[in-house]
């Protein structure tokens, strides 16, 4: 059970739902992971709920304001910590990369930007200062795995290495780029054409779980439904993607030891 109290520069630092209904998401998600949630006041009546487990951060979740996020419907959004978020806005700009939001302050908590890569996909830049993000891994419900979903790996491939200096190499997945990140192995990058060809490009995270089959019903009889039924890929684990009940789309995975005991289990 990993403590995490600081991320490096260009690790996955944190991850955000954006949601339609706010106490839904917290019920939904408390149920299905074990969260339990904390809400931080903002302006007038609104809040910001953080989600932890055993006390440690692992997400945040706010209330979609139809006016002023315009249609964008529910989503999770992927963190990538930055040094200096000005500079790697700047950076990822001049890389090809649309900016969303300019850098700005989060009160005393930390400096973000919100940004679209080349191929399409949203992320957000975080510069701490009192939020260091997830802190904790290795645990059921905590995030273990980033993916980008993009139609073009290789374009992807160079502008994340050139703007964050990632290792991104082949996996033993066939055309699956895997991805470290902060000094350890922690996404991958799926070319799009090998999911829904409906599929926007985007960053999507993996929460750990120890079982797979267990968490995918039980999520489906929550109101969510399946995109991806549970699924063996081996030596990786079993696997499911889901898309809650407000819309957002997220995956879970059970290691490939802890589903192959499960497996010698059941054969008895």
């Amino acid at each position: 059970m990993p403590l995490i109290d600081s991320h490096t520069h260009g690790s996955f630092c944190w991850i955000e739902l954006g949601a339609s209904g706010q106490d839904a998401a917290k019920r939904f998600y408390g149920d299905l992971f074990g969260w339990h949630s904390t809400d931080l006041p903002l302006e007038g009546e609104s809040v910001y709920t953080l989600f932890h487990i055993l006390n440690r951060n692992v997400a945040g979740c706010y209330q979609l304001d139809p006016k002023q996020h315009l249609g964008v419907p529910p989503h999770w959004m992927v963190y990538i910590q930055a040094e200096s978020a000005d500079a790697s806005a700047e950076r990822a700009v001049s890389l090809g990369a649309k900016l969303i939001v300019d850098p700005f302050d989060v009160f005393d908590l930390g400096r973000m930007a919100a940004l679209q890569d080349p191929c399409g996909a949203y992320f957000c830049l975080w510069q701490p200062l009192a939020h260091r993000g997830i802190a904790i891994s290795g645990v059921p419900g905590a995030p273990c795995w980033f993916e980008l979903l993009t139609p073009n790996p290789e374009r992807a491939r160079e502008f994340y290495t050139q703007l964050f200096a990632w290792d991104i190499h082949p996996g033993h997945e066939g055309n699956y780029l895997h991805i470290n990140a902060g000094g350890r192995e922690s996404g991958g990058i799926l070319p799009l054409s090998a999911a829904a060809e409906d599929t926007p490009c985007h960053w999507a995270p993996y929460f750990l779980v120890d079982d797979c089959d267990a968490t995918a019903t039980r999520a489906r009889e929550m109101g969510a439904q399946w995109c991806m039924e549970p699924t063996t890929l081996p030596g990786v684990g079993r696997l499911a993607t889901v898309k809650d009940p407000q819309g957002a789309v997220f995956s879970f995975i059970q290691p490939a030891a802890s589903a192959e005991n499960a497996a010698k289990s059941e054969r008895g």
